[in-house]
């Protein structure tokens, strides 16, 4: 799949192209591919490794979204649609390959129920790398996540999602949404710790 320069629609643009993709206008379907695909492109490649399946699954969203379309009802933006068919297709990828990701235990009254207070920034690794090899531990810590926290921290912290769009992709309470976060970010604490307090030495 080719990526070409991507940059997110404001909702009048995408209200405007909405209605014309509900008439089978490619023209107009070819512009949300070319403002969503990179983005959406990075989120499957941190959910499926593998770039080739990453590219053909980025592929698919957008046919299964110009087929339906015409059945979006627009109370959310064309990117949270995008995102949850994305979303889906990756789900349902893991359950056919019945891949055991490495989980971080989730206690289920706080992943379900509790909100648990988190302030509301951005963890951004370009802050605490150091090195490459500080990035490369970020990265680690990220890719050795359960998929439900995964999913959240790329949503929130890379994508920049509120909670109640990432909510509406994954079709969860918002206090779930901050629940798994809280724990995505401490997951990555864990694994930082010992790197930023100078325990453990990188050597190239």
């Amino acid at each position: 799949m080719g990526l070409m320069p991507s940059s997110q629609l404001d909702h009048a643009a995408e209200l405007a192209l909405l209605e014309r993709c509900r008439r089978q206008d490619a023209e107009a379907f070819s512009r949300i591919v070319d403002a969503y695909q990179n983005r959406l492109y990075g989120f499957i490649k941190r959910m499926v490794p593998d770039a080739e399946e990453a590219a053909d699954i980025a592929q698919e969203v957008f046919v299964r979204a110009f087929q339906s379309i015409g059945r979006f009802d627009g109370r959310s933006s064309i990117r949270t649609w995008l995102f949850r068919i994305a979303h889906n297709l990756c789900v349902d990828r893991a359950r056919r390959s019945s891949r055991a990701p490495s989980e971080l235990r989730i206690d289920a009254a706080s992943d379900e129920t509790e909100a648990l207070e988190i302030r509301d920034d951005r963890w951004d690794p370009q802050e605490v790398a150091l090195s490459e090899e500080m990035q490369s531990i970020v990265e680690a810590g990220i890719a050795g996540m359960s998929d439900k926290l995964r999913t959240v921290l790329v949503l929130h912290d890379r994508e920049e999602m509120a909670y109640e769009d990432i909510a509406k992709v994954l079709d969860i309470p918002v206090g779930t949404v901050k629940s798994r976060l809280f724990l995505a970010r401490a997951h990555l604490q864990n694994v930082l710790g010992p790197y930023l307090r100078g325990e453990v030495i990188i050597n190239d």
